[in-house]
C-alpha cells in the first residue's frame, strides 16, 4: 500500500516563527492562506494610488472611531493570516500591540484588485465570509467598480452589490459616512 504525498500546511504560529527566525522577511510579499504561504504580486502604481487615497480619506473619517490597518496582517483562522489592503478595526486601548487582530475585531476589509481579482474573489472572500468578517469591499480597478459584500455565512456572503462611478459607498459600521466611488477609482 502506497501513501500519496501531501502538501505540508502551516499554522499561523509556525508562519510567524518563520518570520522571527529570518526565513521570511518583511521584504517578502507573502500571505498565509489556508496553510499555504503564497507569494503576492508586486504592487503597481494604480493599486498604490488607490490604497493611498482610501487611507487618507478613511484616516480622517474614522479618527477616534476605529483603527485603520494598512496592508497589515490579521489572524483570520489557525491557518490563515491575510494582509488586506485596508482593515477597519474596532477601537482597542492597546491598539492591537499584544496580539494581531482577529476576524471578531474587523469591521470592514477593503481589497484593491488590479491583478489579483480572481484570487481576492475566489479565495480570500469565501474565507472572510466563513470567519464572519461583516463587510468586504473589493475595488475592481480593471472593471471600474466596487463590489460590496455583507451578511457573512459559512457558505459565502448572502448580500452583494456592485457600485460604479456616480454611486457612494457607506460602511455598515459607520452609516453616517459616504465615499464617492468615482474618487476611489483613479
Amino acid at each position: 500500500m502506497s501513501a500519496k504525498p501531501m502538501p505540508r500546511l502551516f499554522t499561523v504560529d509556525e508562519y510567524n516563527r518563520m518570520g522571527k527566525a529570518g526565513i521570511l522577511t518583511e521584504d517578502d510579499r507573502v500571505e498565509l492562506i489556508e496553510g499555504k504561504i503564497l507569494q503576492m504580486p508586486p504592487i503597481g502604481s494604480r493599486h498604490a494610488s488607490c490604497v493611498g487615497y482610501l487611507t487618507s480619506e478613511l484616516a480622517v473619517a474614522l479618527r477616534g472611531r476605529a483603527i485603520l490597518y494598512v496592508q497589515n496582517p490579521f489572524k483570520l483562522s489557525s491557518h490563515s493570516e491575510p494582509e488586506p489592503d485596508l482593515s477597519v478595526l474596532k477601537l482597542r486601548d492597546d491598539r492591537y500591540v499584544r496580539h494581531l487582530p482577529t476576524a471578531a475585531d474587523v469591521l470592514l476589509i477593503i481589497e484593491v484588485s488590479d491583478t489579483t481579482l480572481t484570487f481576492d474573489q475566489g479565495v480570500k472572500l469565501p474565507l472572510y465570509a466563513r470567519e464572519g468578517v461583516p463587510e468586504v469591499w473589493i475595488v475592481e480597478l480593471t472593471r471600474a467598480r466596487v463590489s460590496v459584500y455583507r451578511e457573512p455565512s459559512p457558505d459565502g456572503y448572502r448580500a452583494s452589490q456592485i457600485l460604479q462611478s456616480g454611486d457612494y459607498l457607506t460602511p455598515l459600521a459607520f452609516p453616517d459616512l459616504a465615499f464617492a466611488v468615482a474618487e476611489i477609482l483613479v
